[in-house]
């Protein structure tokens, strides 16, 4: 690998900076992105291998970051097990079969890799194109997030009904979740075997969660995940909203790296931490929108305060906004290359 910077601070080695990559980082706020997006549909981006690697790239040749990650959806194991799985432009995905019931849960399938296979072959497109420029990071949805969006039928500000299921028939919510990552292990290793550097795992909405509920029906299952990854040299992130309130639960299922989110000072979840764990974040994306010398300042003010820690990786506290201006988030990344500690 030509830039390692990414990998040795997600291992929680000393790196000359801070090394960066950011969510959604190949996305809406792009010109090139809606070239491609006007073409094709989004799962057809995520489904034809030249596609998803063509939007992978955007970011790796048009910002110069320092990790690339898989173009793809975390919902795609939903769609693989028996969701009918659709995205609409302003409104965003949709399950047209929502799983609430005993017979929902028994009619979703697990041996579903071959499904999935179009994620393998990306990922190989994607990495000839690298050619040992920068590592790849691959992904997946947690199971409570994908529960979520399996038992809403889509997004949802309340969870409603997922808290409904969890509460009323945590019996069916346990099953449901076992399958989910079952299915998300499998898929993992996949990634894995076709050639990622990295993998994070997304649990978008565990926020949702009280304390009790987060270490019953999210941290246990993306703990079982944690163990069962193929991961010699592979490491894991783990990424949640509300990482600055679950962090201590998050380090018990023993990932490489924790993704913080911007509630909290990163600094005093590092050294809250387990020796050996490393942080991403956890800039407010909003800060991208402000003026450049007030973005460069908070870069700043973020690295002084991380002065030498081992294992920080420079992000956001989640993605980038589809309205953020590309050059204010290309000048980020500038002024985050040309610091050195």
């Amino acid at each position: 690998m030509e830039n390692n910077l990414f990998l040795d601070a997600a291992f929680s080695k000393a790196t000359e900076r801070p090394p960066v990559w950011m969510m959604r980082q190949a996305g809406r706020f792009m010109p090139e992105y809606w070239e491609i997006k006007n073409k094709y549909s989004f799962l057809e981006m995520c489904k034809i291998p030249e596609v998803a690697a063509d939007v992978t790239m955007l970011p790796v040749d048009l910002l110069g970051i320092d990790a690339a990650i898989l173009f793809s959806d975390i919902l795609v194991t939903g769609e693989a097990m028996g969701g009918d799985l659709s995205f609409t432009q302003g409104v965003g995905p949709k399950f047209a079969n929502p799983v609430r019931t005993q017979k929902d849960i028994d009619a979703l399938a697990t041996d579903v890799l071959d499904k999935l296979q179009y994620v393998a072959d990306a990922i190989k497109v994607i990495q000839q194109r690298l050619n040992g420029r920068i590592p790849l990071i691959g992904f997946a949805g947690a199971p409570f997030t994908v529960m979520s969006y399996l038992v809403e039928g889509g997004s949802s500000k309340d969870f409603k009904l997922t808290k409904l299921l969890i509460h009323n028939h945590p019996e069916l919510a346990h099953q449901l979740l076992s399958k989910i990552a079952k299915v998300t292990v499998d898929y993992l290793n996949m990634q894995i075997d076709a050639g990622v550097n990295a993998l994070q795992l997304f649990d978008s909405w565990a926020l949702a969660l009280s304390w009790n509920d987060y270490q019953e029906f999210s941290h246990q299952y993306n703990a079982q995940i944690i163990a069962g990854l193929n991961r010699k040299n592979i490491p894991v992130i783990s990424f949640c909203k509300g990482s600055s309130v679950f962090a201590p639960i998050m380090a018990q299922a023993k990932p490489d790296v924790i993704s913080v989110d911007w509630n909290a000072d990163l600094l005093n979840i590092k050294k809250a931490l387990p020796e050996g764990i490393a942080v991403q974040g956890n800039l407010d994306p909003h800060i991208l929108y402000a003026d450049k010398p007030v973005i460069k300042a908070q870069i700043h003010k973020l690295f002084e305060r991380m002065r030498g820690e081992k294992g920080f990786i420079f992000n956001l506290g989640h993605g980038i906004m589809p309205d953020i201006p590309f050059d204010h988030v290309k000048y980020a990344v500038d002024v985050i290359k040309e610091f050195k500690y």
